[in-house]
């Protein structure tokens, strides 16, 4: 099967075809541009795959590299929480975001928006496209599943990270300027359509999960759950009635039994432990073809623990988050989630004893094979996991209706795994007491895996790492930089990028980040 690259317009290029079958990823990557266009391309069943196959190669800008020297897309939405700190000083992007000083020329801004429109175009035309090919009628059924579920899965960024956005659900062909030159959509115009996509994802035929990391059933549900969660809150408010169907999708997806929690964390950075067990849908790599840097982000700076060119020290966690923690939780043992030593090379041999690091870094992320042999990583990024299902259930059901005993078994069989106490154990009943302790439990259990600054906006409330509160979203001092780093209502949205208004007019930006 050829991989090939048709022109579609300006939104989007089908490129990086992955092609993925149960217990292992092959790459190939030929291109023929001089032969194929959008309207001579589906001839195939093999070209229907490989458009599909395209949209998760799609998926790996997240936790690529953005161009810039240790930054990358993920950071984006981990730097604006106040629970991270850098060693990098001159990654502007990263250090702009985390002292709340960034504007709408942030790099993130446009990589985000770039990628994501460039998915979302390739799913476009893969939906437009794929009924008119001859093929099996089941495998048919199921690629337009994927095609629907990618393009709410990148929609559903968008609308969180910039709030309104054009909704585009056709391929663009024609360069006029009604196509080109669009008009961003209201929120829930948008939530609507990402709705309307799951569901179809959820008709499709789809496998309940998938081992070679394609989106399945499972997926669709888990991913339609958090988004119910989000539509419940902020900012479209749909209160109760949504909190009962984020809690009833993902409660499909617990009595399914299609995942368990791993027994040990170490499963969770495994690079021989994929898209199985705890992971539900995650960004594939494959090591000596598409290599992840993520282990690279994560080390400690120019600290020899590794052979790799670069050790970053992009990102590591503030010491007042590694506090918050609650005592004897397995978690903030060393090499579980965090770590504090580890044996360096010094000329040339590495050290016999784990020397100290200076601080706690983040050991979610961690290839221990390719920190200790080839500098080459990897490990998939992941975007959905079991642990959060089960935290998504127990804050959507207890807001719907008050903490029940579905509830409490949720958050504590993910407690029970940090070796902490049940919640009933502490006298945390009450429905407020058991809301925030699941807020919590979502920081601690989820940290660095691009999902606190949704929760941040979504709920309005920030975790206060001082008092073990939650404070207004508006109005929250980070612990660093004097308390002078001061959450405000601009940051309830990322800025649409300056370039893409430079260029489209029609666009207008987010409160806070117009030009000054």
């Amino acid at each position: 099967m050829k991989h090939i690259i048709p022109s579609i317009g300006k939104l989007g290029l089908l490129g990086g075809a992955l092609l993925l079958a149960t217990g292992c990823s092959k790459f190939l990557d030929e291109q023929d541009k001089s032969h194929y266009t959008q309207d001579n391309y589906f001839q195939t069943a093999d070209q229907a795959e490989a458009s599909i196959n395209t949209l998760y190669a799609n998926l790996r800008f997240v936790s690529d590299g953005s161009g810039t020297y240790g930054e990358s897309p993920f950071m984006m939405l981990e730097f604006p929480t106040g629970l991270c700190n850098t060693e990098v000083g001159q990654s502007q992007y990263n250090n702009d975001l985390r002292n709340l000083t960034a504007d709408a020329e942030n790099a993130y801004f446009y990589n985000w928006w770039r990628n994501s429109y460039k998915a979302i175009a390739n799913a476009n035309l893969s939906i437009a496209r794929i009924p008119a090919v001859k093929m099996d009628a089941a495998r048919q059924k199921e690629l337009l599943g994927e095609a629907y579920f990618n393009r709410a899965f990148h929609y559903y960024n968008l609308v969180r990270m910039f709030g309104k956005v054009p909704l585009i659900t056709t391929p663009t062909t024609d360069g006029t300027s009604d196509s080109i030159y669009v008009k961003r959509n209201t929120e829930e115009e948008v939530y609507n359509q990402i709705v309307s996509d799951l569901q179809q994802a959820e008709q499709a035929g789809l496998p309940n999960t998938d081992p070679a990391g394609r989106a399945s059933l499972g997926a669709t549900k888990s991913l339609l759950s958090s988004v119910y969660l989000t539509m419940a809150g902020f900012p479209l408010q749909k209160g109760q009635a949504y909190y009962q169907k984020a809690a009833d999708k993902a409660r499909e997806v617990i009595d399914a039994k299609w995942y368990s929690l791993f027994p040990e964390y170490k499963s969770l950075h495994d690079r021989l432990v994929k898209n199985t067990g705890e992971q539900i849908f995650q960004n594939q790599y494959l090591l000596g073809v598409f290599n992840n840097t993520l282990t690279a982000w994560f080390l400690p700076r120019s600290q020899h623990v590794s052979g790799f060119s670069d050790e970053y020290g992009s990102i590591y966690p503030v010491d007042e988050f590694y506090a918050s923690f609650e005592k004897n939780d397995k978690r903030t043992q060393e090499y579980q989630f965090f770590y504090s030593k580890y044996s360096k090379i010094v000329n040339g041999v590495r050290s016999k004893d784990s020397l100290p690091l200076g601080h706690n870094y983040i050991y979610k992320y961690f290839d221990e094979s390719a920190v200790l042999g080839t500098p080459q990583s990897d490990i998939n990024w992941t975007f959905l996991r079991y642990a959060e299902v089960l935290l998504i259930f127990a804050e959507a059901q207890n807001a719907a209706g008050g903490p029940n005993a579905a509830v409490f078994a949720a958050v504590d069989a993910v407690r029970s795994r940090a070796q902490l106490p049940t919640l009933e154990a502490q006298g945390i009943t009450s429905q407020d007491a058991v809301q925030q302790a699941i807020w919590k439990e979502r920081y601690h259990e989820l940290c660095f895996e691009n999902k606190t600054w949704f929760d941040m906006v979504r709920t309005r409330k920030v975790y206060n790492l001082t008092t073990g509160g939650f404070d207004n979203f508006a109005g929250h001092r980070f612990t660093y930089n004097g308390g002078n780093s001061v959450l405000s209502e601009k940051y309830y949205y990322f800025g649409v990028p300056q370039r893409e208004k430079d260029n489209n007019k029609n666009l207008d930006q987010n409160t806070g980040w117009e030009r000054k």
